[in-house]
């Protein structure tokens, strides 16, 4: 974990096959101190993992922190600042950040079981990630956060105008932090 932050990052990218081309150019226009979250779920392992250690340089360069979509003990041994996935996911393993995905009240309650540092809470808005899927709006989205007793970071839909909306909250985002001109 970035040792010169005591609070999370506002701003979160997060990898997927759809931005992975732009990839290098979002992280170095965030601002420094920002998060990466790597999934690249798309990938076989060796590549997946040949794809990431070009982006934790970059990310490590920028001051970013760093995050593996995987457990815990797989977070680690990637020598990244923490996991991200299901509270079932991250509920083992050694200690590092832990950020837990939650669509529920009962998600994040199971999120809180599994001693998640922050909820990623979605689909904040309609997203491409689920088509036809219904976001929850900023009205439902504030009040599930009011009641996750950790920080919560919106996912789904997101980029800054939107993230506006939602009241101060983190948010991370997929395609919001693409390049408008890309």
């Amino acid at each position: 974990m970035p040792q010169r932050q005591s609070a999370l990052p506002q701003i979160w990218l997060v990898s997927d096959a759809r931005n992975d081309a732009m990839l290098e150019t979002v992280l170095a226009r965030l601002p420094r101190g920002s998060g990466l979250i790597y999934r690249h779920y798309h990938l076989p392992p060796a590549e997946r993992r040949a794809r990431f250690e070009p982006l934790a340089r970059l990310a490590r360069q920028r001051g970013h922190w760093l995050v593996l979509a995987g457990n815990a003990a797989e977070a680690r041994a990637w020598r990244t600042d923490g996991a991200y996935g299901s509270p079932t996911m991250l509920s083992a393993g050694p200690a590092l950040l832990r950020l837990a995905t939650a669509h529920s009240l009962a998600e994040i309650a199971n999120a809180r079981r599994a001693r998640a540092d922050a909820i990623l809470l979605s689909p904040a808005f309609a997203t491409r990630s689920h088509p036809g899927a219904k976001g929850l709006g900023p009205m439902r989205f504030r009040l599930l956060a009011a009641r996750a007793g950790l920080p919560v970071i919106a996912l789904g839909g997101i980029d800054a105008r939107r993230a506006r909306r939602l009241g101060g909250h983190a948010w991370a985002a997929i395609d919001g932090l693409i390049p408008k001109d890309s």
